[in-house]
């Protein structure tokens, strides 16, 4: 490339960084850099997060993209993945030490994967942002000049990357040395850091000199290894293997119904509600489901949400449903604070007490538990109610299992319940 030095890569924005901080010289310097290089301003993509070093996008005429704390290297790492196949692109993403403590995985997942971008860090041995708290990468020596917390030693960022893969990571506290070894980390094809240390002229020392005392000695570290290359792959779309969906039974309702289910996890809620919404599709109805669970997923409620109505449906919440089907005492706790007397609430029988009643004497208690065994129980209680109420045409429910692999276990209960 020949060098165009009339090319700039900054905006006219004054440096918002404090008089002394060396952020402006690593700025300077990778401007300088990309000048010798004579990248487009447009081909260059620009990723910084929270903190000194956030600052940093108005001050570039290039694409910026401004993330979380600590999350420059993920986000640029996914942008590098984006433009892989473009020629001439280049990401470079802005990381403070601050930023670097918080994002660390961050950053060695991006060494690892090696795709093709340059992180610099911008180390100035603290939270320049919030008072100056120390980081993960503030030295030994600089912590005994400031007497916090001696025992415990920094990440060293340039072993750790160079451990995960990088390609190209160095150290450099050197001003004079900034420009060169950006421009060599620019032109590297794979993962490539730079840690830039200096000093926060607010709240850590004030001489460029003490700079040498209380940093890292400087280190370059290279792997051979190759840049992982990143191929474009056509994939069928989602929306073509949809399952389509076509009227084929009349719905009994008149307006707007909503439903909840509730059980306990692996009693098949979720499924049922989700066999209720495409059998409301199947009878010409927009529907809706929702569902909520734990965490653990395994134990605990299981809760879901149905709504039908003949008119789109713009809000998915179920605020004071129609129908509650109760079928297990996890699924009652969690649905407790909706239940409300408009509704029509079919419970198990083995969940009723004297005081659901006297709160609720309009129950409907039906041994639902009797009907089927644990998993199908929800099932066999949707259908109950599907039937009793004539929301739905039993036959699109029946419709709607059709393509589950348990299909024919499903249609049994089905059938046992409306005999």
């Amino acid at each position: 490339m020949t060098t165009n030095l009339k090319t700039t890569y900054l905006t006219d924005k004054k440096f918002p960084f404090c008089p002394g901080c060396g952020h402006g010289i690593s700025i300077n310097a990778l401007n300088k850099a990309l000048q010798e290089l004579s990248y487009d301003p447009k081909d260059i993509i620009v990723v910084s997060d929270i903190g000194c070093s956030g600052l940093i996008d108005p001050l570039f005429a290039t694409h910026t993209i401004h993330g979380l704390h600590g999350r420059s290297p993920a986000l640029g790492l996914g942008v590098a993945m984006g433009v892989a196949q473009k020629q001439n692109k280049k990401v470079i993403a802005f990381i403070g030490d601050g930023g670097a403590t918080i994002g660390l995985q961050h950053i060695l997942e991006a060494a690892r994967r090696n795709i093709d971008m340059t992180l610099i860090v911008l180390n100035n041995l603290l939270y320049g942002m919030t008072g100056g708290q120390i980081s993960g990468l503030s030295t030994q020596k600089y912590k005994e000049i400031i007497d916090f917390e001696k025992d415990v030693p920094p990440f060293d960022l340039i072993q750790l990357t160079h451990a995960s893969g990088a390609r190209f990571a160095v150290r450099v506290n050197a001003p004079n040395k900034i420009k060169d070894t950006l421009k060599k980390a620019i032109e590297t094809e794979g993962f490539s850091i730079v840690e830039a240390a200096s000093l926060c002229p607010s709240y850590g020392m004030k001489r460029m000199n003490e700079l040498m005392e209380v940093v890292e000695n400087e280190n370059i570290l290279e792997h051979k290894r190759p840049a992982t290359k990143i191929v474009d792959q056509e994939t069928p779309s989602l929306i073509e293997q949809s399952q389509v969906i076509e009227t084929k039974f009349d719905a009994g309702l008149k307006k707007r119904k909503g439903i909840i289910i509730a059980g306990s996890a692996g009693g098949g809620a979720q499924s049922v509600a989700r066999f209720l919404a495409i059998a409301g599709m199947y009878a010409g109805l927009n529907t809706t489901m929702k569902g909520e669970y734990p965490i653990t997923v395994g134990t605990g409620f299981s809760v879901a949400e149905v709504i039908f109505d003949h008119k789109p449906i713009n809000y998915t919440g179920l605020d004071k449903p129609d129908y509650f089907i109760i079928v297990t005492e996890d699924g009652l706790n969690k649905v407790k604070p909706k239940l409300h007397r408009d509704a029509k609430i079919y419970i198990d029988e083995k969940l009723v007490t004297d005081d659901l009643r006297y709160a609720f004497p309009e129950l409907i208690v039906v041994p639902f538990s009797k009907m089927a065994n644990r998993k199908s129980t929800a099932l066999a209680a949707a259908t109950y109610v599907l039937n009793k109420e004539q929301i739905l045409p039993i036959e699109a429910l029946k419709e709607a299992v059709g393509t589950h692999r348990l299909k024919d276990v499903f249609v049994d209960v089905i059938d046992k319940v409306t005999v």
